[in-house]
């Protein structure tokens, strides 16, 4: 009887160990296939509240820029109706209404605090300067002056503004763009950047010239210029983007962005060749990497924003036709993460155009045609994340 039942509880007892053992491997292998595929890099969840509902009706148009200011105040410009690439049906602003109240445009510039409130708005044509046919990008520099450029093919012209909006200066003129060795005007500017060591505005111009210029942001006085590799910009019309020729030796339009880093290099954003291209500040090349070389039509490489430690560690860039954004170690330009997909939903995108980060490194992007909308990505930090991970919803 005691034999039995040694024997019986022996055999449990193996039993018991290898049933351990074999749980303790399909834990391991669990582990294992659970981390294969992921990497270490910044996090981010969307806010699905951020920001708050405008107010008196306003909707907004395709958003064709976003800033950060120094109090992490949240700066977007956008297009009404009857601007380019611009079809909403805005039924209060019609003649006649086609509604009692919803809906009538917002005014083109907005200003949103750190919680989503609006807390400013202006922006249109007025006395002294010509607003832009097709406003495009904003950017608030480091004495908080805002920036704007336009693409309509006759926005030849950069303006400048205070903070509540007051015209300051504009540089070039509408209508009267010379191409990409004019050194009075631009060509469809599709953002500004501004040095505050140096004091000076990098355009990226843009839509219509195929050149970085570089102007002093207060006198407007062009300093230097040039195309891709550094070379002289040429007009010559390169035709469509073909992923299996040669690599293309000028920009394409459109020239997207040209931000500066802390360190002294510029990025510049070739949208439809794919490429994002690194100079010195004296137009020196450096070196580039392509970016979903198979995209074709508006391109791959929409806009960029640094990462908010001292060393700017991370690119976050915008890819407005494959719906993301993708994070890469800015010394080796290697894509180690995205995060987004197509779609309507907060944390998807339409056509993501614009990106920029605040002093927390939290990250913001707008988006053009049909997505018109900002959105907010909460930073959480370092952490595992999937090499893709797609829309990037709050934990519960």
């Amino acid at each position: 009887m005691t034999r039995t039942r040694n024997l019986v509880v022996g055999t449990a007892f193996v039993a018991l160990v290898l049933a351990l053992g074999i749980g303790q491997a399909a834990l391991e292998r669990t582990a294992a296939a659970q981390g294969r595929g992921t990497v270490q890099a910044p996090r981010f969840e969307v806010d699905p509240l951020w920001p708050k509902p405008l107010p008196n009706h306003w909707l907004l148009g395709s958003t064709i820029g976003v800033s950060v200011d120094e109090q992490d105040h949240v700066w977007i410009i956008h297009r009404g109706p009857g601007t380019l690439n611009e079809r909403t049906e805005m039924s209060a602003a019609t003649n006649p209404p086609t509604a009692e109240e919803c809906c009538v445009p917002a005014p083109p510039v907005l200003e949103f605090d750190q919680v989503g409130n609006l807390v400013g708005h202006w922006g249109g044509p007025g006395d002294g300067y010509e607003w832009p046919l097709s406003n495009h990008g904003i950017t608030v520099d480091y004495k908080g002056n805002v920036w704007i450029g336009g693409n309509d093919a006759k926005d030849a012209q950069v303006l400048k503004f205070t903070k509540s909006g007051k015209f300051l200066m504009q540089f070039g003129h509408q209508g009267k763009s010379g191409g990409s060795n004019d050194t009075e005007n631009f060509g469809r500017v599709a953002k500004i950047f501004v040095d505050p060591k140096a004091n000076e505005a990098y355009i990226a111009d843009g839509y219509g010239n195929k050149r970085v210029a570089v102007i002093d942001a207060d006198s407007g006085t062009f300093k230097r210029y040039w195309g891709a590799y550094g070379h002289k910009p040429d007009d010559t019309p390169l035709g469509r983007y073909d992923p299996d020729a040669p690599i293309a030796q000028q920009f394409r339009n459109p020239v997207h962005c040209a931000d500066l880093s802390n360190d002294g290099y510029l990025y510049v954003c070739d949208r439809q060749n794919d490429r994002l291209q690194v100079f010195r500040p004296d137009g020196t090349f450096v070196k580039e990497v392509i970016i979903a070389k198979k995209t074709l039509g508006d391109g791959s490489v929409w806009d960029v924003a640094f990462s908010k430690d001292p060393q700017q560690k991370y690119i976050y860039l915008a890819d407005g036709k494959n719906e993301k954004v993708y994070v890469m170690l800015r010394d080796t330009l290697q894509i180690i993460t995205s995060f987004g997909d197509g779609g309507r939903q907060p944390g998807q995108f339409f056509a993501v155009h614009s990106i920029a980060t605040d002093s927390k490194g939290n990250v913001y992007t707008t988006e053009t045609y049909e997505g018109k909308r900002l959105q907010k990505f909460v930073y959480k930090g370092m952490g595992p994340v999937a090499e893709n991970q797609g829309v990037v919803w709050p934990a519960k």
